[in-house]
């Protein structure tokens, strides 16, 4: 216990919260780590790149349109929309009603007398193909690396937009520092296109990269990573994230810009909204799986001594009475070592 309690409270000093001990010794057990991409390996800060009205739509109806569904959501991506399309055409005063999400996928309003349905195309291509001019768009953007939404409103596809996120600078770092400390396998769990997913593993270093998922799909690769690697961490900060987060080994959530379902989901969550905190916590986990094996050792070690010596005369009942007191301070003491836990990259 102490040597658990001493972990959990330097965790938290780093801006690491570790929701139990059981949590902090299994996240030193982890192999295989899963990272979702929007919010987690990338900023979470898209931007508005590209606007591309097709079949006689204007760019203003377009991200009109948009803008009136986009901006009851907090997803990163609508805000991006909502943004983007304010600088872009100023003034825009359409709203919307009977907002809802289709998970994985995108959202569907009414927008006046018209249905509107904003997502990925996999929400269109449920029910039939994207024109030829819509599915042209889509293949370009997607071909620059951005994460691609098509509108349409009633039967009229008006356009595609273009999102685009950028890395976290200290990913590539955190990744890399990852694979240096023995996780043999780092793997991409998104539900963008698996181009945009490709471009964003090969730039931070992730060995794999799968896109195009929905949030059970995501519960299934951690299944299967789970099968192979028998410990898995997940880390996400999104409501997709969340059943994939409860069905890993530890589910790690980033903290300040994380939704609430998946800090409620998560066993540690990063509070700074910090990648570098997770080797850190890494590093720290399996130093306390350390000491509480040196303490294990040490106390039953002296238990084994003492009963026998006591036993058979070799120690008086008082001196087997200190030399237990002294091995308690002894344990108690190496477990304090945890506070002054210092990571050092590659060290484990």
């Amino acid at each position: 216990p102490s040597a658990v309690l001493s972990g959990v409270a330097r965790a938290a000093r780093a801006g690491v919260l570790v929701k139990g001990g059981a949590h902090l010794e299994a996240l030193g057990l982890v192999r295989a780590i899963a990272f979702d991409k929007t919010g987690t390996l990338t900023e979470g800060k898209p931007r508005l790149t590209d606007v591309i009205a097709v079949d006689g739509a204007q760019e203003e109806e377009l991200l009109a349109v948009a803008v009136a569904v986009e901006k009851q959501s907090d997803h990163p991506l609508a805000s991006a929309i909502v943004e983007g399309a304010g600088a872009r055409l100023p003034g825009l005063a359409m709203d919307a009603s009977g907002v809802e999400a289709v998970i994985g996928y995108g959202v569907r309003a009414t927008v006046g007398e018209a249905d509107v349905a904003i997502g990925k195309p996999g929400l269109f291509t449920r029910d039939g193909t994207l024109p030829q001019s819509v599915a042209d768009a889509v293949s370009k953007l997607q071909g620059e690396g951005r994460t691609v939404m098509v509108v349409r409103s009633g039967a009229r596809f008006l356009g595609v937009l273009g999102v685009m996120d950028t890395p976290r600078e200290s990913a590539g770092a955190v990744v890399s520092e990852l694979h240096a400390l023995g996780i043999e396998q780092t793997i991409m769990l998104t539900g963008d296109n698996q181009r945009v997913a490709d471009a964003v593993a090969k730039h931070v270093g992730i060995r794999t990269a799968r896109g195009d998922l929905l949030p059970e799909q995501k519960v299934a690769a951690i299944a299967e990573l789970a099968s192979s690697k028998s410990r898995v961490a997940m880390v996400g900060d999104g409501v997709n994230d969340a059943p994939a987060m409860a069905n890993a080994t530890v589910g790690i959530a980033m903290g300040a810009g994380g939704s609430d379902v998946a800090l409620e989901t998560a066993d540690v969550a990063l509070m700074a909204d910090d990648l570098r905190a997770l080797p850190f916590a890494v590093g720290l986990s399996r130093a306390a799986r350390s000491i509480i094996r040196q303490n294990l050792w040490a106390s039953l070690g002296m238990v084994a001594f003492l009963i026998p010596a006591t036993i058979f005369g070799f120690a008086k009942i008082g001196v087997a009475v200190a030399l237990h007191e002294g091995s308690t301070l002894l344990v108690v003491a190496n477990a304090l070592r945890l506070l002054a836990y210092e990571h050092r990259r590659g060290t484990t």
